[in-house]
């Protein structure tokens, strides 16, 4: 495994400066057809922007110890590469060649004991270092917003899976595993974590730990969390190494601790996961909703039925038009189930059974549905990125509310949002909504905003939409993120979000591991 993501010398290369595959990105002819289909709805200010070619980067201002001096680099792609994540303002401006303060350095540990001398040194010279896993973070969690020298530490050449246990069913996974190297190494056991974030495909198994992912199963076991068996971490006052056993009820956790981290209390090297048998058994349905109210009605009474469907993806009429290419103004709910033990088709006809009871109607064409927006899905980032070179202001945010609140908090937010459009661009911004998962309680609705962009605003466009779509989830008993983290953009609502004695605890468990305070700061504390 290459430090920059590709799998090999002779595969394709990650882009710099943008999401994923340098060769699948929309090219001119590609950038002008999706000009076309946007132009009707928000209006573009100016010409199409050039992929931006690599800036020249000031001189590193550290200079390694002999003992960590192998495992760094230096060069100008591999420090803009890491100077941010994949947020549309870290893209706009990566476009702009805006690199204030690259790392000056980026570590590439090996092993466990690579990492203990890069803290080590880091530590006692007050060095911040920022983990990195696959830098799919869309909050700042992997960019130093500090003035001073900083190295960011790439953690996935610590990759594999290293033991199965089939008897069990647990695998031990080193952090900088791939999604897709973690599932073709279980592949051969008939095993599966079933862990499927939209960033997959460039995310590492660390980097969920640290984020409290979610995966693309809208119920039952689908934040990493619930998957966790024992985590090892590196501190700077040592190694912690959790007790693998099913459940335990000693005390508060020690794996919670790190889970959520963000890699500002250690960095997690390798944990033991509990994955499951390869699903054999699938059935699926599309159902359309002319009144979007009745839709979410139908959502909440299957998931509050016991059924737990793999997919329960609620896509409302604008989602469901630019998405799924369906264009008659209904919402479309997509089903989905599977199992590696038995058939479910009638864990399905039963799911049917309850949408028809609040107005859905089957879709003749439900794999065509599915399927037309599992590709826009698959392919959103880099359709994101096309849209930054045409100057849209794009902004994806998601929360997790109650049943009780979510009417309320859905209508809130579209109206702020779209009203944060008009006052920074003369144009009222276009917000889509979709539900990603959905709990007995109520569901995480995943939101996208549009907006028209001028050159050279558009990170204060985006922050002013983040204001106004953090500010009124709050105001509206939604947390701050169900799945994206806290990172450095969404810190001001996670502040008001905890409670003031956990935020002490915190605090002290930060002072006590990481008593030089080089870890990722700024992330989860200022």
């Amino acid at each position: 495994m290459n430090g920059d993501g590709t799998r090999a010398a002779a595969e394709r290369e990650r882009s710099w400066w943008g999401w994923g595959w340098a060769d699948q990105a929309l090219d001119e002819q590609a950038c002008a057809k999706l000009a076309r289909r946007v132009s009707p709805f928000l209006p573009l200010d100016g010409d199409l922007a050039p992929v931006p070619v690599l800036p020249e980067l000031p001189a590193p201002r550290l200079a390694p110890p002999t003992a960590v001096a192998a495992l760094c680099r230096a060069d100008a792609r591999t420090r803009a590469a890491h100077a941010y994540g994949r947020a549309y303002r870290d893209v706009v401006r990566l476009l702009r060649g805006v690199l204030d303060n690259p790392p000056d350095l980026v570590a590439y540990p090996r092993t466990e004991q690579d990492v203990v001398a890069v803290l080590d040194w880091a530590a006692g010279a007050g060095v911040p270092v920022v983990p990195f896993g696959g830098g799919t973070s869309v909050v700042g969690g992997v960019e130093y917003r500090g003035g001073g020298p900083w190295l960011s530490l790439d953690l996935t050449g610590l990759s594999g899976v290293a033991e199965v246990d089939e008897v069990s069913r647990a695998a031990l996974i080193r952090g900088g595993t791939f999604g897709p190297d973690l599932e073709d190494a279980l592949r051969p056991h008939g095993l599966t974590l079933r862990h499927f974030p939209q960033s997959f495909e460039f995310s590492t198994f660390g980097g969920w730990l640290a984020t409290r992912a979610g995966g693309h199963y809208a119920t039952g076991y689908t934040h990493i969390d619930d998957l966790v068996e024992a985590l090892r971490v590196v501190t700077p006052a040592g190694i912690a190494q959790s007790l693998r056993v099913p459940a335990s009820g000693a005390g508060p956790s020690p794996d919670r601790l790190w889970l959520g981290s963000e890699g500002t209390l250690g960095v997690i090297t390798e944990g033991w996961a509990r994955v499951q048998r390869r699903p054999e058994f699938r059935a699926g349905a599309a159902l359309r909703f002319d009144a979007y109210a009745d839709a979410v009605q139908a959502v909440r009474a299957v998931a509050q039925s016991g059924l737990r469907p793999a997919n329960c993806r609620l896509l409302d009429p604008l989602e469901a038009m630019l998405g799924a290419a369906a264009a008659d103004g209904a919402s479309r709910l997509l089903l989905a189930f599977e199992s590696a033990d038995h058939p479910v088709d009638a864990l399905l006809a039963r799911a049917v059974e309850l949408c028809r009871a609040h107005r859905g109607v089957p879709e003749e064409a439900a794999a065509g549905t599915a399927g037309q927006w599992r590709e826009t899905f698959v392919g959103a980032p880099y359709l994101r990125d096309g849209l930054a070179r045409l100057g849209v202001v794009v902004e994806t945010f998601e929360t997790a509310c109650t049943w009780a609140a979510f009417e309320a908090l859905h209508a809130a937010v579209v109206a702020a949002v779209a009203t944060a459009g008009v006052t920074e661009t003369g144009h009222p911004a276009l917000v889509t909504c979709r539900f990603t998962h959905v709990y007995p309680d109520g569901p995480a609705p995943y939101f996208t905003v549009y907006a028209a962009g001028r050159r050279g605003a558009e990170v204060a466009i985006w922050d002013a939409l983040k204001r106004a779509a953090g500010d009124v989830i709050a105001a509206h008993g939604g947390t701050i993120t169900h799945h994206h983290a806290v990172g450095r953009d969404h810190l001001p609502w996670y502040a008001g979000q905890r409670p003031e004695p956990f935020a002490l605890a915190l605090r002290a468990a930060k002072t006590a591991l990481d008593p030089a305070g080089v870890l990722n700061p700024g992330v989860l504390l200022p």
